[in-house]
This record gives structure tokens, C-alpha cells and sequence, in this order.
């Protein structure tokens, strides 16, 4: 169980981008942009899932995100941990066994054969669900998610991931229009001011990671992404 210790946040983000650093979940690569899914390019590229194989760093990030879900929604916010297919899934064990939940998941879709379902495990109607990821961009998977939530008769009204991406418009008013709100432990800006505080890149590659984060879609644009996120 959760040993109820509440860092205060700026601390926790520190940490949470310190240690994603240690075990090389982190990456700047300007000269040679990483294209991710959505089509956008980037000089930086952030894999949050390395984290199941540091006990000790995991852990610790976990304990975090066991604080923040409590002091901001609620210590008796929630009967039911939900895993977002596939990366959220070993994360939303964790935060249930400290929580001491049951735990469950959501498939992207309906597998399409058996049952077909897309919740595994067991979600009754009334359930208040917390939807865990390991991470947020724009926001749309986790709309996906809590519909398919929603569809059982369960309630979703959070979402908790490790890394929230904290560079595009109106991502948060955009969950909170599915009435849904986002609690996250750090961001790119957090990242980056780590990486400046150890002196991991020349200037010249933290100057392009600035710039991306100050205006990603245009950054993109100028090297060969897409100039905007689809819907």
C-alpha cells in the first residue's frame, strides 16, 4: 500500500524528469527529427515505458502519482483503475495495488471476436474509474478511453499519466469539455530544465528544443512534419 507522502509538486516534477533522464527515457535529436505518430516532427522523443525495468525508479514515480491522484481528486475518489491498451497497462496495476483497487483495461477497440469487448476485467455500472496512461499529447486517446469507460455504465471523470506533453493549445479545456481532468507529474518543460541544469546538450541542440516547445507545430512545419494535429 501507498505510504500517503505528499511532495510538494515542483519537486515531484524535478525528480519524475530527472530520473526519466537517468535511465535514457529521453532523447533530443535535432539535427535528425524523430516523426511521431500523429505526423509531427520533433527534435525530442520521450519513451516512458522503459520505466518497468527500474524497480527503484518506478517505484518512486508511482508513489508520485499515487500522491497526486489523492491530493487532487480525492482520497476516496475511485473504485476501479483502468490501463489505457497497451502502455498504460502495467502503470494502472502499480497505482491500483497501492490504492488497493481492483484494476481493469481498455482496449483501443473491441477485439472482435468472443465477448468482443473492449474492458477486461471487471467494471460494473456506478464505478467511478480513473483512467492511467503513460502519457498525454493532444489528449484524443484519452477521450477514446473514457468513452469506452462510460459505456459500461462506470464513471470517468480522471485521468493520471506520468509525462504530459504541456506544449499544445487547449488540450486541458479540450478533456474538460468530456468532462475529464488531466493529472500528470512532469512535462517538457520540466525535461528540458533538467537537461540544463546538468549540462546534457550544447546550447545549440537545447535552442532547438526550446523553439519546438515554444511552437511545436511550426517547428515541425520547418522540418518536414505536419503543421497541424489531426482531430
Amino acid at each position: 500500500m501507498f505510504s500517503n507522502s505528499f511532495p510538494d509538486r515542483a519537486t515531484m516534477a524535478n525528480l519524475t524528469a530527472q530520473m526519466l533522464w537517468e535511465i535514457g527515457a529521453v532523447h533530443f535529436r535535432p539535427e535528425e527529427p524523430y516523426k511521431l505518430a500523429s505526423g509531427l516532427a520533433s527534435p525530442s522523443y520521450i519513451d516512458c515505458r522503459k520505466l518497468i525495468s527500474y524497480p527503484r525508479i518506478r517505484s518512486a514515480v508511482m508513489d508520485f502519482m499515487a500522491a497526486t491522484v489523492l491530493r487532487d481528486a480525492g482520497f476516496e475518489a475511485f473504485d476501479n483503475i483502468a490501463g489505457g491498451e497497451t502502455a498504460g497497462i502495467p502503470f494502472a496495476a502499480m497505482i491500483a495495488e497501492r490504492l488497493g483497487l481492483p484494476m481493469t483495461y481498455v482496449r483501443k477497440k473491441p477485439k472482435g471476436y468472443g465477448k468482443n469487448a473492449q474492458i477486461e476485467g471487471a467494471m460494473r455500472e456506478g464505478q467511478r474509474v480513473l483512467l492511467v496512461e503513460d502519457l498525454a499529447t493532444d489528449g484524443g486517446s484519452k477521450i477514446k478511453f473514457v468513452e469506452a469507460i462510460r459505456n459500461t455504465g462506470a464513471t470517468c471523470q480522471h485521468s493520471a499519466v506520468i509525462f504530459f506533453y504541456g506544449i499544445f493549445d487547449g488540450v486541458e479545456r479540450t478533456l474538460a469539455s468530456h468532462d475529464l481532468k488531466l493529472h500528470w507529474l512532469a512535462d517538457w518543460h520540466d525535461v528540458l530544465a533538467v537537461a540544463k541544469e546538468q549540462n546534457r546538450f550544447d546550447p545549440n541542440t537545447l535552442g532547438e528544443v526550446e523553439k519546438f516547445l515554444d511552437e511545436p507545430l511550426k517547428w515541425s512545419a520547418d522540418h518536414g512534419g505536419v503543421d497541424r494535429l489531426s482531430a
